[in-house]
């Protein structure tokens, strides 16, 4: 089965490195017209080089602060100005942040918030009246595992992810008479630059290989994902294949969480 998006057009956050970039590249070399979003223009542009290699589709980098209502209306309105549609959304930018409940100041709650649910909030709002419209749309969001499975010092990322699953349900039951199909990705152990640098911190003398290789040994399918496996299934999502899945959450963990 061959997924394209030829004639598509995508907006992906978070999308200069890691599963972002990893979508990205995907997305435009699946023909679809990508507009990627981040935070620091030079990173963007090494990005934009990277899925230029492959692409069949026009690349455009948008630098944008999504955790901004202001920057999300700009990047938006960049991308329509130069794709004249929008008809796939990815809201992947976040951290995992997570710490103990005690030591999480209104301000960090706030930041979370911000970042991984009102961003998501906001682009979802100036996507989705045009999706409507032209009866054809995919948002698909990225979350945690934690959000259907949250841990004790799981805070405040679980709960943001969670909140995201929630709106992921509703705008599902919302867009499903339009044509315009939500869903969700929750992410458990998958190799990105998140574990580089955690290797650089904490690997000592270890080989990379060998520092995932322990990481995953607790995985049901004992390893960690590879972020093309991830960005294959967000484009199969994001494909006519999928026109019949909507409202869903679906865990790409290996099997790992006790939650399905």
């Amino acid at each position: 089965m061959e997924v394209s998006l030829a004639g598509r057009s995508a907006v992906i956050t978070g999308a200069s490195k890691g599963l972002g970039l990893a979508m990205a590249t995907q997305f435009a070399a699946s023909g679809a017209d990508v507009a990627i979003l981040a935070r620091r223009p030079e990173v963007l542009e090494e990005a934009k080089a990277h899925i230029g290699k492959t692409a069949r589709g026009r690349v455009i980098a948008v630098p944008c602060d999504v955790s901004k209502a202001e920057q999300c209306r700009m990047a938006f309105g960049e991308a329509m100005g130069v794709f004249g549609k929008v008809d796939i959304l990815v809201n992947n930018a976040g951290t995992s942040r997570a710490m103990p409940f005690e030591q999480i100041t209104d301000e960090i709650w706030q930041e979370d918030l911000d970042l991984k649910l009102f961003a998501a909030i906001r682009l979802c709002r100036l996507v989705f009246p045009q999706m409507k419209e032209r009866r054809w749309g995919r948002i698909i969001n990225v979350l945690n595992t934690g959000a259907k499975a949250p841990r004790a010092g799981g805070a405040p990322t679980a709960v943001s992810r969670a909140a995201g699953m929630a709106l992921t349900k509703i705008l599902a039951g919302e867009g499903a008479p339009h044509n315009v199909l939500v869903n969700a990705l929750l992410v458990g152990q998958i190799v990105s630059d998140q574990w580089v640098r955690r290797h650089q911190a904490q690997g000592a003398n270890v080989p990379f290989e060998e520092f995932i290789g322990k990481l995953g040994a607790g995985i049901p399918l004992g390893r960690l994902g590879k972020a093309e496996e991830f960005a294959a299934m967000a484009c199969f999502l994001a494909s006519d294949h999928a026109g019949f899945t909507t409202g869903t959450a679906i865990n790409m963990d290996g099997g790992a969480s006790p939650v399905v």
